[in-house]
């Protein structure tokens, strides 16, 4: 039986990108990856600027700039309580968040996905595809059975790590306990093509009737969109004309860029999902430890997946490479940091989605009013300093009910 320090299950970015780093410092990893080809997943494609500081710090960011990432430098917030250009004239600058970031990074997800296999298989990781894990075995002599082109392989490892994503089976094997609360609203997503007219160094949100949306442009006239809408309008964007009905719902006379956007074509998929946060209380077990989704989630409205997945790469990497035992007492620093990352980011979630993704009157001068008194109070807007800057960057009331209520008002 082969036996590798590192097995890592799921070739997606957290596994692609932690078998690259740690198989560049000689350690023997195999990296299995169940696709043959990466697909859009309709998310997965934007790094904050502290999730590029950890690119950095993992040594991975050049790499994704040569790969075609793409950075944003500002970002508007329209809004139906906002005159336009007013709004555009408070254009807020995207390189104040981290010292040398010029602002957040855009790559497409199955490039991303691709760049980062290639680069685990180029630092000497034995990286395959197409592979079906079909047995794990945890605990002091970790063991991997998979099946691949019909042949059944068993190998051991020192460590098995579930990178698998939101149903992880490694997860699962190692019985460990995934928390959710409760979905706020529908989600849905979108790349659009054609859109020339939108300025690609600028990122947008806004709010307008019953539907919010997101647009982060990739370059090239590429620009992937989001719309947020009411929990009870789960079939709203079915149907075979379902992306173009989705497209449509951007004209917004508060928004008079999304013009560019609805004049362009759906260059992939529309899907559509819940916005929730999950987590786990301890991310491994005696023979594993979880990297990515497959240790929980972020509500994607503040679109921290990816730099939520670089620093559980950064933070585990590192922990490997100045310990010898890798047991769980190793990656207990690790557990507790996400931890507090997690609730951190959820409470900056919660906020984010009462505020632009809540619908009708009382939504609408919600809003206004917040608008209003952040200009003259801007620790009401300091979870948007977490989103950006990273969780530890905002004064720690910021996470707190007493700020929540603050900002939205103590019944939400």
């Amino acid at each position: 039986m082969a036996t590798y320090d590192l097995v890592i299950v799921g070739g997606g970015i957290g596994g692609s990108a932690l078998a690259a780093v740690m198989a560049r410092d000689g350690y023997s990893v195999l990296l299995l990856e169940q696709s043959q080809t990466y697909v859009d997943r309709v998310r997965g494609e934007w790094i904050a600027p502290w999730g590029v500081v950890e690119t950095h710090r993992v040594g991975l960011y050049d790499l994704l700039r040569r790969a075609g990432g793409h950075h944003l430098t500002r970002h508007i917030t329209y809004d139906e309580s906002k005159d336009p250009a007013a709004a555009e004239a408070q254009a807020l600058p995207l390189g104040i968040f981290a010292a040398d970031v010029p602002g957040p990074l855009c790559l497409g997800h199955p490039r991303h996905c691709q760049t980062l296999f290639d680069a685990a298989l180029g630092a000497g990781a034995d990286a395959r595809r197409g592979v079906t894990v079909t047995a794990l075995t945890l605990g002091a002599a970790p063991t991997v059975t998979f099946e691949q082109d019909g042949n059944l392989t068993a190998v051991s490892a020192r460590l098995i790590v579930g990178a698998d994503g939101r149903t992880s089976q490694v997860r699962e094997a190692a019985g460990i306990i995934l928390h959710q609360d409760k979905p706020h609203h529908w989600f849905a997503g979108l790349l659009v093509e054609g859109a020339h007219g939108w300025a690609e160094d600028l990122q947008a949100i806004g709010t307008e009737d019953d539907f919010g949306f997101l647009a982060f442009p990739q370059g090239s006239g590429r620009v992937r969109v989001y719309g947020g809408y009411a929990l009870d309008e789960a079939r709203r964007f079915k149907g075979p004309d379902g992306a173009r009905r989705f497209l449509d719902s951007f004209a917004m006379a508060s928004s008079p860029e999304n013009r560019h956007l609805v004049a362009g074509r759906p260059a992939g998929p529309l899907h559509s999902y819940v916005n929730a946060d999950s987590w786990t209380d301890e991310p491994y077990a005696p023979g594993m430890v979880l990297v990515g989704d497959a240790a929980g989630w972020n509500d994607p409205i503040i679109g921290l997946g990816l730099s939520i997945t670089y620093r559980d790469v950064r933070l585990v990497s590192d922990l490997l490479k100045t310990s010898d035992s890798w047991t769980p007492a190793t990656f207990a620093p690790f557990g507790e940091e996400r931890r507090e990352r997690m609730r951190r980011l959820r409470a900056a979630a919660v906020l984010q989605a009462g505020l632009d993704m809540e619908f009708g009157e009382a939504a609408r001068e919600r809003r206004r009013r917040h608008f209003e008194r952040a200009q003259a109070d801007p620790t009401l807007g300091m979870h948007a300093v977490a989103v950006m800057a990273g969780p530890e960057a905002a004064p720690a009331e910021t996470f707190t009910q007493a700020h929540r209520d603050r900002v939205l008002g103590p019944q939400a």
